[in-house]
């Protein structure tokens, strides 16, 4: 989701409703501690020197549960750093605490913004002898093989 996505999407709210991939619902008490821009300048593992820069989140929740963010107080947050992000509609990336500091992408479900999974990934498949169809382990669906229909 970029900056200008959300912007649109707080308008049109009541409400400001954030939910983690599996479902769950953040408490509505939850508070965006910060909001700043991230460069990550590298090398991948072929050599090639890359840049990423994303706008990030911080989701933060306390025992201050009648504290309520609403849309146009997150909209006001997101105008005061402007002058922190620039005129560029970036990508959001949003951290939120669970075991240790999760990052995630973000989408907007028409109701509540939804937290999505990142995944790493080898960015020089070719340089590095990683096949065109690798798939990862993690993502391999069990085969449907039948009795005589020749996959097994």
């Amino acid at each position: 989701m970029k900056i200008s996505e959300m912007k649109h999407a707080l308008a049109g709210l009541e409400a400001v409703s954030f939910r983690l991939p599996d479902g769950t619902q953040l408490p509505a008490h939850f508070h965006v501690t910060e909001v700043g821009l991230v460069s990550k300048h590298f090398i991948d593992c072929g050599g090639v020197e890359r840049r990423e820069t994303v706008a990030n989140f911080q989701l933060w929740e306390a025992g201050d549960y009648d504290h309520r963010l609403a849309p146009q107080k997150f909209l006001h947050i997101l105008q005061l750093s402007e002058k922190i992000l620039g005129p560029d509609d970036l990508d959001i990336e949003v951290e939120y605490q669970q075991a240790t500091i999760g990052k995630f992408g973000l989408y907007f479900d028409g109701t509540d913004f939804q937290l999505t999974t990142k995944q790493t990934a080898c960015l020089a498949q070719d340089a590095c002898g990683i096949p065109a169809a690798y798939i990862p382990l993690g993502q391999l669906q069990p085969a449907a093989c039948t009795p005589g229909g020749g996959c097994c």
